[in-house]
Parts: C-alpha cells; sequence; structure tokens
C-alpha cells in the first residue's frame, strides 16, 4: 500500500508539517501576499513557490570596505558549495554577454549604471551552475538604489549578513511542543514534567501511570495489559505504543503538545514509536551521578495513613510518631534500585545516538535551575532534520 494513500494519525499530521517547514512557508506566502498585494493572488503564489522551493543558498555579503567581505563570501562558498559572485568576477566573466559594455565604462572611468549591474548579476545567475547550486553575491547592493534594482529584477537573497546565515531565524509559525525526557530513576523527569506542564499548559504523560490508568479504566487494551501489571512483567512494546498513540490522539494533546517520560527507555521502543508517527521535537537526557540516584531513592519513605512522602536526610518526618510508622516502597529498596539504574545504562548509549538531536540536563542541581535550563531549551527554534522519504 502506498504510504501516502493510507490514513495518518492525527498527531503525525503536525510532525509532517514542522519536518519540512510548511507552516513558515505559510508565513513567507501570506507575508508576500499582504506586502506585493497583487492582482491575481493564485498565479503569484504559483511563481513565488517555483522560484523559491529549493534549498540553493541565496545570500548577500555587505560591510564597508576592509571589512573582510570577501573573506567571508569564500568561507561560505567552500562551506555551501555555492557560486561566489563579485564585480571582479561579473566582468571578467567571458561568457557574460553584457561584461563587454560594462568593461568599456569601466576603461573609460566611466560609473557603471545601477540598471546594468542588476542586467549584468541577473544574466549571471541565471546561469545553470547558479540556479543548482546557489550563490554569494559580494559588495552589492551598495546603496538602497542597487537594492530597488535587485528586487525589481526578481533577485531575492534569502540572507543578508553572516550570524545570520549560521542561526536558525526564529520563526512566529505555530510551535507544538512535544517534550520527551529520558534519564535514571531519581532523576526528576516527573518533577519537571510537571513544572513544565504546569507553566505551558501541555498534557503530561507518564508511560507507567497510562498503564495503571488503562487497567483501571477496563479498556479493552486495558484488559490485555492488566495480566503483565498483575504478575510484575514488562508490558510488551506493542501495547504500550498503542496506547500512547492513542492518548496523543486526543485533542488536548493535539492542541497544546505534551510532555512524555517513562517510555522509551531502550532504542527498539524509540524505532516503535518513530514508525507510529509519534516524533518528539525536544528531547532531554536527564545526568545524575550514582550516588546521588541511590541517595534520592533510597532514603524516601511514605506515611501509610496520610500518604505524605518524606525523606530521611532532605525531608524527615517532623515527629517521632511519624517517623515509626514509616515505611519503604520495595521499588526503593537498594538492591532494586541498582537492578534499575543498570538497565538504564545498559541501554541509553544507543538510545543517546538514536535521538542525536537531544540536550543533556545536570539533574544534580536544584531543582529550579535544571527547569531554567529546560525552558530556555524549549524556547529555542525546533533544529532542523534531515527529512526522509515516506
Amino acid at each position: 500500500m502506498d504510504p501516502l494513500s493510507r490514513p495518518w494519525p492525527p498527531f503525525a499530521l503536525g510532525t509532517y508539517a514542522e519536518e519540512r517547514e510548511l507552516f513558515q512557508l505559510l508565513q513567507i506566502m501570506l507575508e508576500e501576499l499582504l506586502i506585493h498585494k497583487p492582482e491575481d493572488p493564485i498565479q503569484y503564489m504559483i511563481n513565488h513557490l517555483e522560484q523559491h522551493n529549493d534549498d540553493a543558498p541565496r545570500i548577500c555579503v555587505l560591510g564597508p570596505p576592509a571589512s573582510g567581505k570577501t573573506t567571508v563570501a569564500m568561507w561560505l562558498c567552500k562551506r555551501l558549495d555555492a557560486i561566489r559572485i563579485s564585480q571582479e568576477t561579473l566582468l571578467f566573466k567571458e561568457t557574460l554577454k553584457l561584461a563587454e559594455e560594462a568593461k568599456a565604462h569601466k576603461e573609460s572611468k566611466q560609473k557603471i549604471p545601477n540598471a546594468l549591474w542588476a542586467n549584468l548579476i541577473q544574466e549571471r545567475l541565471s546561469n545553470v551552475d547558479c540556479i543548482k547550486q546557489g550563490w554569494i553575491l559580494e559588495g552589492f547592493p551598495e546603496n538602497q538604489e542597487q537594492a530597488w534594482m535587485l528586487q525589481s529584477a526578481g533577485i531575492i537573497p534569502r540572507h543578508v549578513v553572516l550570524t545570520y546565515v549560521r542561526t536558525r531565524h526564529r520563526s512566529a509559525a505555530p510551535f507544538t511542543p512535544r517534550i520527551l525526557f529520558c534519564g535514571p530513576p531519581g532523576s526528576g523527569k516527573s518533577l519537571q514534567a510537571a513544572l513544565i506542564a504546569q507553566k505551558y499548559d501541555v498534557v503530561n504523560i507518564c508511560c507507567g501511570q497510562l498503564l495503571k490508568e488503562a487497567v483501571a479504566g477496563k479498556t479493552k487494551v486495558g484488559e490485555l495489559v492488566k495480566p503483565y501489571i498483575d504478575n510484575g512483567y514488562p508490558v510488551p512494546d506493542p501495547l504500550c505504543v498503542r496506547i500512547l498513540a492513542e492518548r496523543l490522539s486526543a485533542l488536548d494533546c493535539l492542541t497544546h503538545g505534551w510532555v512524555l517520560h517513562g517510555f522509551p527507555r531502550d532504542i527498539e521502543q524509540g524505532e516503535e514509536l518513530q514508525k507510529s508517527q509519534i516524533a518528539p521535537n525536544r528531547v532531554f537526557f536527564f545526568n545524575l551521578p550514582h550516588e546521588s540516584i541511590m541517595e534520592r531513592l533510597s532514603q524516601r519513605r511514605i506515611d501509610p495513613i496520610t500518604g505524605e512522602r518524606y525523606h530521611t536526610t532532605f525531608r524527615p518526618a517532623p515527629t517521632p510518631e511519624i517517623q515509626a510508622r514509616l515505611r519503604q516502597n520495595p521499588r526503593d529498596q537498594e538492591e532494586n534500585v541498582e537492578k534499575r539504574v543498570e538497565a538504564y545504562y545498559r541501554n541509553v548509549k544507543e538510545l543517546e545516538g538514536f535521538y542525536e538531536d537531544a540536550f543533556y540536563v545536570n539533574a544534580d542541581q536544584d531543582p529550579h535551575i535544571v527547569f531554567e535550563f529546560i525552558e530556555s531549551c524549549i524556547i529555542k527554534p525546533i533544529p532542523l532534520k534531515k527529512v526522509t522519504s515516506l
């Protein structure tokens, strides 16, 4: 069956649009319509897409004399495999019909008209090498009149300064957060997910909690999951992904976004998510020393009467009476924590390689400092990813 003809889950459509920058394209098209106000907007946009649907660079390098324009232009050409164009290269390009006319002006010590420069540049940019590889225009335009000449000739650079080329431009296009937290037990994933969900109104999704809710709700999938949870066995990946896909298709997740933790735990689970079109656009790996993990988890206690949680070092019980009745969750016993930590580090390297654009968090800090770092990464522009065929 043709991949494009089969129905896509709702959450996959947003991923598809973001990866192919459709929101940014829509934003640019609307700006063009508002600025130029063409009589035939449909035909205007068709022409716009035909002219600007490639990834070839179109860059102007401008600056005062001796500012390093040539060095910057040559560096960009080398990095981007583009064609360098300057006034000198234009005058000595033998294949250009207008080059001789421009040289005649220069030899007679006359100023080359702006219109001639614009036509000469337009002729050069119409060559096959510039169309395929893109171009770096050095030192032109020098004034507003020349800039208008270029624009009138349909020569519109994408970028004008080096810092713009090196960084991803911020866009007002819609961005739906799809955040994934990975980390060892006790690294603070649940706390940070709750803080992010509270501040940004995204949906907080814990895979383990989601499985328990499915069992408690006595859904069809929950009935399949119940025997595994009751007997303490891992729930098969297809069932986990099925429940996650159903939850992420809900309206609140589609409109507000989500933060997921507790899944995936290994590369196989990550691949299952990818096959189901569940693609996070922010991935964080929490790093925490082994001794800190043991200190955080093995000293946790719970009051069986009130349900209040305590920690023998960081939050001890306020009275001897409460202290006497505290209990430890079997999961927090040292030998069980060791097994969980070992399982995490056994799989994390491959998972880090799978999510190569991930951010890394030093979780051995005050939770508010950790939150500030995560927040700064969330508001950054979405990293560009190579688009693969479906």
